[in-house]
């Protein structure tokens, strides 16, 4: 009983946060956001069509970078909805963070067996973790933008 007065509480605490939040992104921070993933994937796509490499080789980095994109959405997904008292599978959890990570290793991976110049693995890596980190603004600002509009009807 102790347990379910407990629970219940700290829903409500959740709810009262929801309900407070009321920063809308502003249209700087989100343009600077689209900018950036549209960067970031322009630059590593423009750089595999460039490189010398094998078709094969470049179909992988190219599913990498597709592969990064999607789990770090769904990771941003999966720990916003927690946040907000959304209910959320663990087994869905756990491999969100899972293929994330797995993302990240087999390009780490990749690029350290890669007949590459060490700036060119660079320009990989920098470019993938642009992609991944506005990729998770972008999600977050379209989550809070839609939240702020449902708030206000």
């Amino acid at each position: 009983m102790e347990n379910q007065v407990k629970m219940e509480t700290e829903k409500k605490e959740k709810v009262k946060v929801k309900e407070e939040f009321n920063n809308k992104p502003t249209a700087a921070f989100i343009s600077a956001s689209w900018a950036s993933l549209l960067i970031g994937m322009v630059s590593f796509c423009v750089g595999l069509w460039n490189a010398t490499m094998d078709l094969n080789e470049k179909g992988y980095y190219f599913t990498i970078l597709l592969f990064g994109l999607f789990s770090v959405i769904s990771v941003q997904k999966t720990v916003r909805d927690k946040l907000e008292g959304i209910p959320v599978t663990d087994i869905y959890y756990g491999v969100s963070w899972f293929v994330t990570i797995a993302s990240i290793l087999l390009l780490v991976i990749g690029l350290w067996n890669a007949d590459l110049e060490l700036s060119e693995k660079g320009f990989y890596g920098i470019s993938f973790f642009l992609s991944l980190f506005a990729s998770i603004a972008v999600q977050k600002n379209t989550r809070d933008v839609k939240f702020i509009e449902q708030k206000e009807k």
